[in-house]
């Protein structure tokens, strides 16, 4: 296939690339520093989504078979980045005609409130005891304004008309890439406190072939 990652040189981004090459694909990467790719073999088109060039991004994204990113902001300073730049990305793909499209969020943000979601569920059904009243409250106050950006990306893909999917994990870890991971639409996973990076890239390249992802938002967790 033909893909393009953005955020290629990200956490998640960066195992999104080397997966996909190892399996074969060919790979356009959207990134704001060309220099930072160093891989062979890909073509590589710079890309600020913090200040969105609509043409670079037309052009990042045409003919593609499916979009990635593993778009998200990485400090405070960065905050917004994600709805904004995920609201770009759409833009350029409905102007290309592109339609498949795979992000990264996170565990929480169904429980986040939006402006198209204003009153959320309180709990997600996969989260058990300890995660409802204990971790998801302490990371949500900490994280306050990333999960806002994160809910009001995931706004923009429910406006979008394109075929997306939205893979929700809980804390990222940068473990060796198994393979082994549980997933499930529509909720988070019991239990689910970690996923390797590397596992979250390999499910976000597998849903591409998956019919049944498409407008849906997926929990992982090892």
């Amino acid at each position: 296939m033909r893909l393009t990652i953005f955020a290629a040189t990200g956490g998640i981004g960066r195992q999104l690339l080397t997966q996909a090459l190892a399996a074969g694909h060919e790979v356009t990467a959207a990134v704001r520093n060309p220099a930072a790719v160093g891989a062979p073999g890909v073509r590589v088109v710079a890309a600020d989504l913090a200040e969105p060039d609509p043409a670079a991004l037309r052009d990042a994204v045409a003919g593609a078979d499916g979009v990635l990113s593993g778009l998200g902001a990485r400090s405070k300073a960065e905050a917004g980045v994600a709805s904004r730049g995920t609201r770009a990305v759409v833009a350029a793909m409905q102007a290309a005609g592109v339609r498949r499209l795979v992000v990264v969020s996170a565990a929480p943000i169904g429980t986040v409130a939006s402006p198209g979601r204003p009153n959320p569920p309180r709990h997600d059904p996969g989260d058990g005891v300890f995660s409802r009243y204990l971790a998801i409250p302490i990371v949500k106050a900490a994280l306050r304004t990333h999960y806002a950006d994160l809910a009001a990306m995931e706004d923009v893909l429910h406006d979008s008309g394109l075929d997306w999917t939205v893979v929700r994990p809980p804390r990222l870890t940068d473990k060796p890439l198994t393979g082994s991971y549980r997933t499930a639409y529509g909720r988070n996973l019991r239990g689910g406190l970690l996923i390797a990076r590397a596992d979250v890239a390999h499910y976000m390249l597998r849903a591409l072939g998956e019919p049944g992802s498409v407008k849906q938002t997926v929990g992982i967790a090892n």
